[in-house]
């Protein structure tokens, strides 16, 4: 049996057997005796035979005469190193063959020792030609059907953690609302400002549970690779000042200035409207939302090259570094409780950025002590 390794760090040569070897020379010492066998019957054969002795002598005399030598007139000097190249090449040719076939059989030996699960090996050998070609292509099929079987994992676990996140966010409501009509069901409350008061909670509980489900069916929407984008021409400056402007009362009442700074002031692109605005809605919410004790929000507006990029920035409480990277995960919520009066649904990002990649572009997030910044890159013509 072959000896295997989990882990291979560096290729090696394959190492023959004690029985292959066996196999080796058992295979040379009979090429050899039947080439020896072979040599005495065509010498018998070419010694009764009048005319192929004719043919010989005639070919002997064409080569002497065309070289000048009298080399090819002697049996020795001619016949016997013609036999003895012949059954070289032969038994080279033998040899080199069962070898093949020997490194072949540890190559299926290792094939068979991945199929039974152990995908963190690899066939190690150090091997030249067509084999090295195969196991090279081996070793990359294993690499790919790891690879998938690793994003298999991650896609189901994706799949239990945004079921278990869903019903969280929704049983957390739905247990109010039906503990408050429950109450009213009853008749437990004193007073019209009781049955109000009720009410009015179970509602905004329901409004919860449907900003949830429409974030959760836009996100899945924007999610397929199919979706439509209705891509038209439009002035991203002008865009995002009207956006500023829609949002300037609720900055007033959170003490807050928005500023658009654009670079040139007209940038024309490509792109679907209706879905830039809801990225920059959710950027310009979380700004007043998660900036309070700021005063200040910068929209930054500049075409570089053949692409424009967005900054929104804030000058609130920074986003430690560690939830940097988390922030546009689905349902990541930098707080640690996942209390929906701060933390909304934890789609809004994850959201905002499969409708950039949808538009070709990418997101990303910065803070320090000073701002905090969710910069865009967009093409200004869409492929």
């Amino acid at each position: 049996m072959l000896v295997r390794q989990k882990k291979i760090e560096k290729q090696k040569r394959i190492t023959l057997t004690s029985k292959e070897i066996s196999e080796l020379l058992a295979e040379g010492i009979v090429t050899i005796i039947l080439l020896l066998l072979l040599n005495v019957s065509i010498t018998v054969l070419l010694s009764g035979s009048q005319t192929l002795q004719g043919i010989i002598w005639a070919t002997k005399g064409a080569f002497a005469k065309e070289l000048n030598t009298d080399l090819f007139w002697s049996l020795s000097k001619f016949v016997i190193p013609i036999f003895f190249i012949v059954d070289v090449g032969v038994l080279y040719w033998r040899l080199i063959r069962r070898y093949r076939q020997m490194q072949l059989r540890h190559i299926i030996s290792e094939l068979h020792y991945i199929a039974n699960g152990n995908y963190d090996h690899r066939i190690p050998f150090e091997l030249s030609g067509d084999l090295a070609r195969v196991v090279t292509s081996i070793n990359g099929l294993v690499d790919s059907t790891v690879a998938a079987i690793e994003d298999e994992r991650k896609i189901e676990k994706s799949k239990d953690e945004l079921i278990t996140n869903v019903s969280h966010d929704i049983r957390t409501p739905l247990t109010s609302i039906i503990g408050y009509l429950g109450l009213i069901e009853d008749r437990q409350f004193h007073n019209q400002e009781d049955l109000l008061k009720y009410t009015h909670t179970a509602y905004v509980k329901a409004k919860q549970m449907k900003l949830l489900v429409d974030d959760l069916f836009e996100y899945t929407k924007v999610r397929q690779p199919a979706v439509p984008v209705n891509t038209i021409s439009f002035d991203m400056t002008q865009l995002i000042e009207q956006l500023a402007a829609d949002f300037e009362l609720e900055a007033t009442k959170n003490d807050m200035t928005i500023q658009v700074n654009a670079n040139p002031a007209s940038i024309k692109m490509d792109g679907d409207t209706e879905k830039l605005v809801r990225v920059f809605n959710n950027l310009l919410s979380n700004a007043l939302k998660y900036g309070k004790g700021g005063k200040n929000i910068v929209i930054d507006v500049e075409k570089v090259g053949t692409e424009v990029v967005i900054a929104v920035r804030n000058d609130g409480p920074s986003i430690p570094k560690k939830s940097l990277d988390q922030l546009f995960d689905r349902f990541y919520r930098v707080e640690e409780s996942r209390s929906q009066e701060t933390g909304g649904t934890g789609l809004g990002l994850a959201i905002a950025q499969s409708i950039i990649a949808l538009h070709g572009g990418y997101i990303y997030a910065t803070s320090d002590n000073h701002w905090t910044s969710f910069i865009i890159h967009l093409p200004l013509k869409r492929n």
